[in-house]
């Protein structure tokens, strides 16, 4: 069946990879391009890294590029409230595909051990407000159209929708697609609109279709990725592969 085309839309650039191969190398290449132009602006950079295993071999591809990774911040989109070494942790993902290739200057977890998820969050949103803006932001969505961990259905979504924090805390109890850990930590439509540049990475049809229909509506609580479309300078650059 031939995919239905996306239409020209000044909120997304649609960049569309032939296999899984180009997509991966096309990411790398783009994170690398803006790390590279922050770099060479301020002599610093910072950005946003969703987990999962969709956006690590691009995570990896990424460590081998020619960048003074010690002037580099790496942070999170978000989080499961569990330990950062727990095997289904942002955090660990992001350690095993990245941090331990690359000679990253600073790592900033969520998750902070001997601190209650309260005290996380606020330690993540003083952090947050005393550093330098991402220069980008790695985004997914989920086939509800979640994206970071702003789960539709969820009772905590008008409170995080609302928030002039870049981060808060969402319990995503009785959302399916949140799976055994309910409770997150997530980046705000306020943080997301203090980063620079935002990559959303999509795989498949079923994911393109339903990123499709966010285009044609406006209502964030319906498919949460919404949040990411309009807002800043520079228009969302989706990478899609079958």
């Amino acid at each position: 069946m031939k995919s239905k085309p996306v239409k020209p839309d000044s909120r997304i650039e649609w960049i569309e990879h032939r296999d899984p191969e180009s997509w991966t190398l096309g990411i790398a290449q783009d994170m690398e391009r803006m790390l590279a132009v922050e770099l060479a602006i301020r002599g610093r950079a910072r950005m946003l890294l969703s987990g999962g295993t969709t956006p690590a071999p691009a995570y990896a591809q990424l460590a081998v590029a020619p960048l003074d990774w010690s002037k580099i911040t790496v942070g999170l989109v978000d989080e499961r409230w569990l330990s950062p070494q727990d095997s289904a942790s942002n955090a660990r993902l992001v350690r095993e595909s990245l941090l331990e290739r690359a000679d990253v200057g600073r790592f900033e977890p969520l998750v902070r051990e001997g601190l209650t998820l309260a005290e996380s969050v606020h330690a993540a949103n003083v952090e947050a407000r005393h550093a330098d803006d991402a220069c980008v932001a790695v985004l997914g969505m989920g086939n509800d159209g979640h994206t970071a961990s702003l789960f539709p259905g969820s009772v905590d979504l008008e409170r995080v929708l609302a928030s002039d924090q870049p981060y808060a805390a969402l319990d995503a109890t009785g959302c399916p697609v949140s799976g055994d850990w309910p409770l997150r930590i997530t980046l705000t439509p306020f943080g997301l609109a203090h980063t620079r540049h935002r990559l959303l990475l999509l795989r498949g049809e079923t994911k393109r279709e339903v990123f499709l229909r966010a285009l044609d509506g406006d209502d964030i609580r319906e498919l949460p990725i919404r949040a990411a479309l309009g807002i800043g300078i520079e228009p969302v650059r989706v990478h899609w592969c079958a």
